[in-house]
């Protein structure tokens, strides 16, 4: 079975695709004093045409003039009109082989150029080793390989050759990987990583597959799940430096090619690599589990305020027609009330012109009920939400580590404060909790009768 190209055909295309543009044209295909020169001491016209269309190769894009190889027109023009030459010589070049070749070797000795050779490609793969270990894209290798070639002057091989080199770069730069992945691993550790290829108690799926089963809808339930399999992760006791020794590229390259194998083929790969995938699946599924878990809860929270603004505004609008009915009320009362004043008149007996003084008692306490806060905010609505809240709060913030800058201190404080109350099933905020990063709008919901009100402080 042929081995599989590294590179595309438009990849290959582009790797010596002549310049296009003018200032490039102009950096590599003008000659010097010295060039010109040495093309002048060639006696026949096609000779020297064929030989400065060979330096132009060499220096871009960098490979010797194919056999019976047509150069671009715009390239062949500019070179002939540098050493005042017609372009129609140019077939008589071509007649004699053996003509192009002693030029390449006259070239190699007069400008510095070598040909590639069995020694260059044991030392350009060490060089793109370390490069295979951020990427595995041929491209990109074989992009910067070229580039490293024209720089020493060493004449470009032919593609197959590049691609041969890049993918034995890439072989020695992902066991390099596979190395450091699995270096540290005990023995306890490869015996529990092999078992997540086992299928799960009582399920027809591995641990693995469960390891990787998608978060769902977000909820409290599913929140607990997720906070599961992260446990299950850590449990394995990785060395947290590994995933800063791998670059993340090719990390992640490796984790999603193991999560799109099934567990038998795992099972049949060499050791190595199986210990190798599974550590990467491991870590990029702790930092995957981690941010579906902080989504979910994100989710939740959103929900949590939008229910509460939208509840909010129905109360309110539901109750709109009473309210309306209640201004009107007021309004005739306080023009009553301004008319006894500017007449003189008793202003009980105009009060009571308008409404009975029973039903005026009425009113106001059905005003009482129709009318909110005077901040008129659906904050407090919050809380009708916070039973689901708490039912994965304390494993949320117990399964994560939370960081910020010093400006968020007081808050991280408020956050080791709850974890201690979770610890120790207590559900009374201390007097002397952290409270500098609560802001004004809470204050009311807060702080209660000189207590702290554990609902609104947890959300």
């Amino acid at each position: 079975m042929p081995r599989r190209s590294l590179l595309s055909l438009a990849e290959r295309e582009s790797l010596f695709a002549f310049p296009t543009d003018d200032s490039e044209t102009l950096r590599y295909y003008l000659f010097s004093e010295q060039e010109l020169s040495f093309i002048r001491q060639h006696r026949s016209p096609q000779n020297k045409l064929g030989i400065a269309v060979q330096i132009c190769y060499l220096r871009y894009p960098g490979y010797a003039l194919p056999p019976e190889g047509q150069p671009p027109s715009f390239l062949l023009q500019m070179v002939a009109q540098q050493i005042n030459l017609d372009t129609s010589v140019w077939p008589q070049y071509s007649i004699r082989p053996e003509t192009r070749r002693e030029h390449l070797l006259e070239l190699q000795t007069a400008f510095g150029y070598s040909p590639f050779s069995g020694d260059d490609f044991k030392t350009q793969v060490k060089v793109l080793a370390d490069l295979a270990l951020q990427t595995d894209k041929g491209i990109i290798l074989a992009t910067a390989l070229i580039h490293e070639l024209r720089k020493q002057k060493i004449i470009i091989p032919p593609i197959d050759v590049i691609e041969r080199l890049c993918a034995e770069a890439i072989y020695q730069g992902t066991n390099q990987i596979y190395s450091v992945l699995t270096k540290s691993l005990t023995d306890a550790q490869r015996q529990r990583v092999d078992e997540l290829l086992e299928l799960k108690p009582d399920t027809r799926i591995t641990h693995l597959t469960w390891l990787k089963q998608p978060p769902n809808a977000p909820n409290a339930k599913h929140i607990l799940e997720h906070i599961d399999r992260l446990k299950l992760v850590r449990s394995f006791a990785l060395d947290d430096e590994l995933q800063r020794q791998v670059h993340q590229n090719r990390l992640l390259k490796i984790a999603r090619e193991g999560e799109q194998m099934t567990a038998q083929h795992l099972r049949d790969l060499e050791p190595v690599r199986r210990y190798a995938t599974l550590v990467a699946i491991l870590i990029e599924s702790q930092a995957t589990l981690i941010d579906e878990i902080v989504d979910m809860h994100d989710r939740i929270i959103g929900t949590l305020f939008n229910r509460a603004k939208h509840n909010h505004a129905e109360k309110f609008q539901s109750s709109g027609k009473s309210i309306n009915e209640k201004v009107r009320l007021f309004w005739r009362i306080g023009r009553a009330l301004l008319d006894a004043k500017s007449n003189g008149t008793n202003p009980y007996e105009a009060l009571e012109a308008i409404i009975p003084w029973d039903d005026f008692t009425k009113s106001i306490e059905e005003a009482q009920k129709l009318s909110q806060d005077e901040d008129f905010d659906y904050l407090y609505l919050i809380g009708n939400g916070y039973s689901q809240v708490r039912r994965y709060a304390p494993a949320f913030l117990d399964s994560l580590v939370f960081k910020a800058t010093p400006s968020a201190q007081e808050l991280l404080n408020g956050v080791e404060i709850l974890k201690k109350l979770n610890a120790n099933d207590t559900r009374s905020i201390p007097e002397d909790a952290p409270t500098g990063f609560i802001r004004k709008r809470w204050h009311n919901l807060i702080f209660e009768n000189g207590t702290i009100d554990w609902r609104f402080y947890e959300l």
